[in-house]
């Protein structure tokens, strides 16, 4: 498996391989905003095929309740088929090893409420909770609406430096 910073001609590859809400492209938005500096967008291949991907966010949770200086690791996400091989964990310790390249000591990551499975691997890799805050988000569906979403989360964090 590699882990490589999405490129511009990966955004349709992952659009098939790992769609995500709506009708609009999730990862065009993720690209875009690495474009403007906001965050790294990497993405995990295996066989030449996009396998996961998640952002490194470094302008941070932008929900008001989580008050913290410090990136966050979003939307790690991986193809159902391809989980419990390391790939989530790849993900995530890339985004970390990017922090500590900017040295940087602490990164954060939202886990929702009905996640079970991603909280035990946050968990496992050593995050551990701090505020629960609602992650507000939204998109264009098939039909062409705007649809709005809230989902409870908690925010967790990790020193990874310093």
């Amino acid at each position: 498996m590699d882990i490589a910073v999405c490129r511009a001609a990966d955004v349709p590859l992952l659009d098939r391989a790992l769609p995500g809400p709506g009708h609009t492209s999730f990862h065009a938005r993720r690209f875009a905003r690495q474009r403007a500096g906001e965050c790294t967008y990497l993405v995990a291949w295996l066989g030449g095929q996009p396998v996961g991907s998640a952002e490194m966010r470094w302008i941070g949770c932008a929900a008001p309740e989580v008050a913290l200086d410090c990136p966050e690791i979003g939307g790690v996400a991986v193809r159902p088929e391809e989980r419990s091989r390391g790939i989530g964990t790849a993900l995530i310790r890339a985004c970390e090893e990017l922090a500590r390249e900017r040295g940087l000591e602490v990164v954060g990551i939202g886990v929702a409420e009905d996640n079970p499975r991603a909280a035990a691997l946050y968990a496992r890799l050593g995050y551990r909770p701090v505020v629960e805050y609602a992650d507000r988000y939204a998109y264009v569906g098939a039909d062409g609406r705007d649809h709005a979403c809230v989902d409870m989360c908690t925010f967790l964090t990790r020193r990874v430096g310093g």
